[in-house]
């Protein structure tokens, strides 16, 4: 083996480490957590935040979600060796030992509280650990595998990111933030049960209690449209508590009828719309939610 060809292989692996690394902080889930933060800190304050802060913020939160993320992928390593869409994960596979992604994971935590803690408030920095533990310990390791309610409670762990953003800019909880995370945890079920809907037998393999495994399809999309209902009223709720006006509004309701008729769809006309169609509307909802109240809030101040 010549010199060269050594120093490709060892490019090659070292690349492929890395690779592996992000895969495992699910850097897509990430991606949406981060359109949920950046507009409560324009509505916290009424105008675009300094760069500077919005930048700490986001690289905050991205180490605060990846760190949980790897922690999710050490722990369910088991059930993910079941599952189609997960047993190619490097935690399943061998390229990431266990133990490294674990620690991985809590580094990643850590570093995430003190550079909060450092760049924006002490507030924001907590607000963002109590996410990766709740994510860890309440969905992960407790609801997870034990009750069809698991993405219901635990998916509070997604609705901090707001709640973050505005902490960042008044070091302070409000009524505002603590409605915008109301709006994620009603968000939440409808969209993780689509696609529940869709890998019900991945669900069952691995002995996952989702909902559609434990009570079936129909129950499922009649939830989905209940809590979609549920999540368009807590949207308007957000008009008054955050002092926001018609762009936001105006908004709100053309995204929330379409949302309840995909919804409605899916549950009563169940051939004229697939699951993962609603799945990726709702992903479009929220960021085009958020985008909204930033608008809003930049616009009128």
């Amino acid at each position: 083996m010549t010199a060269n060809t050594a120093g490709v292989m060892a490019r090659t692996s070292i690349g492929a480490t890395v690779r592996n690394y992000v895969t495992i902080t699910k850097p897509r889930v990430i991606l949406l957590l981060l359109i949920t933060t950046v507009p409560p800190m324009v509505v916290a304050q009424r105008g675009w935040p300094s760069n500077w802060l919005v930048l700490a913020t986001l690289i905050g939160g991205t180490l605060s979600a990846a760190g949980a993320n790897a922690i999710n992928c050490w722990y369910d390593r088991d059930i993910d060796a079941v599952m189609r869409r997960t047993r190619s994960r490097p935690t399943v596979t061998g390229e990431i030992e266990a133990s490294h992604a674990l620690v991985f994971g809590i580094a990643l935590g850590v570093l995430a509280f003190a550079f909060l803690w450092a760049t924006t408030t002490l507030m924001a920095a907590t607000l963002s650990g109590v996410a990766l533990l709740f994510y860890v310990f309440v969905y992960t390791a407790w609801l997870k595998r034990r009750t069809p309610q698991n993405i219901v409670i635990g998916g509070a762990a997604g609705a901090f990111p707001p709640m973050v953003g505005w902490a960042a800019v008044t070091g302070d909880i409000a009524l505002a933030s603590c409605v915008m995370f109301a709006v994620i945890f009603f968000w939440t079920p409808p969209h993780f049960w689509a696609l529940s809907l869709r890998l019900k037998d991945d669900y069952a393999d691995a002995r996952v209690p989702m909902l559609p495994v434990t009570h079936g399809d129909e129950v499922t999309r009649l939830q989905i449209l209940r809590y979609t209902v549920l999540l368009v009223v807590v949207t308007l709720l957000l008009l008054p508590a955050a002092s926001l006006s018609w762009i936001y509004l105006g908004s709100a309701l053309v995204l929330g009828a379409t949302f309840f008729w995909g919804s409605f769809r899916l549950w009563q006309q169940k051939s004229s719309i697939e699951p993962i169609t609603l799945y990726k509307l709702s992903m479009l909802y929220l960021a085009l939610l958020f985008v909204s109240m930033g608008v809003d809030a930049a616009v009128f101040g």
